[in-house]
């Protein structure tokens, strides 16, 4: 049973897996671990579960970051989301029983936080908004990519699981020049990001702190990495089902 994992973004990809994949390209880490490289937001996310699908793979992860909403949640924290929805409030449910394999694997490793994942179509960077967004829909984090993932499984009756790890904090804004780096094709341009840094240099402060958080996270990823082996070692049966 192949199992295919979507990343959106370069750094998270490094803590699968220290081969070059191109964005819109997979490869297999191990003999039933498919990785393709994405690129951020909602249609990178669906293109890529497709093509996972049509490589063979059976099942769906997606792996990554994520902004936390629950006010207890901090850098570097674990997700489990027993629950993706989307910014309609259209619910999907994981499939019960590789989630429940999977948290008592994960829990060996650090305290895992269930919970529902939201999907936005865009980066939500306030720290207001993600706020806002907690008190409307009860979500516990946010990403851009684990609903269109989820769907896709969804309608060919897949199983699917969002690991993701937080990288800000629910209080925490992101700083301008990371909403203006990322483009429309969900990559980060790091031409512009520099430019943005030396024309506001105050925010400085606020992308190291940012980096440090980021590397927090990716500490945890690599943990749960170590474990990907035994989670997908789980014969899953079951789907996703909608809300």
């Amino acid at each position: 049973m192949i199992t295919g994992i979507v990343v959106a973004l370069p750094e998270e990809l490094s803590s699968l897996t220290d081969k070059r994949i191109d964005k819109g390209h997979c490869v297999f880490i191990t003999k039933a671990l498919l990785v393709v490289y994405a690129g951020a937001g909602y249609q990178n996310a669906k293109a890529a579960a497709e093509l996972l699908m049509a490589k063979g793979a059976s099942r769906l992860i997606s792996w990554g970051c994520a902004a936390g909403l629950n006010p207890m949640l901090r850098a570097g924290d674990l997700v489990l989301a027993d629950t993706v929805m989307d910014i309609d409030h259209v619910k999907i449910v994981i499939d019960a029983d590789w989630y429940a394999h999977s948290k008592q694997i994960l829990a060996k490793v650090c305290a895992v936080h269930a919970g529902c994942l939201l999907t936005t179509p865009h980066l939500v960077a306030l720290s207001k908004d993600k706020k806002q967004l907690h008190l409307k829909t009860g979500a516990v984090a946010l990403d851009m990519e684990s609903v269109a993932i989820a769907k896709v499984a969804e309608q060919h009756g897949l199983a699917f699981l969002a690991i993701r790890v937080v990288a800000d904090s629910v209080d925490t804004s992101l700083p301008r020049a990371i909403g203006q780096a990322l483009n429309e094709q969900g990559d980060v341009v790091m031409k512009t990001l520099l430019l943005s840094v030396a024309k506001n240099p105050a925010e400085i402060p606020r992308l190291i702190t940012l980096g440090m958080n980021f590397r927090a996270a990716k500490t945890t990823l690599k943990q749960v990495a170590a474990r990907l082996n035994d989670i997908v070692a789980f014969k899953s049966g079951g789907s996703i089902s909608a809300s």
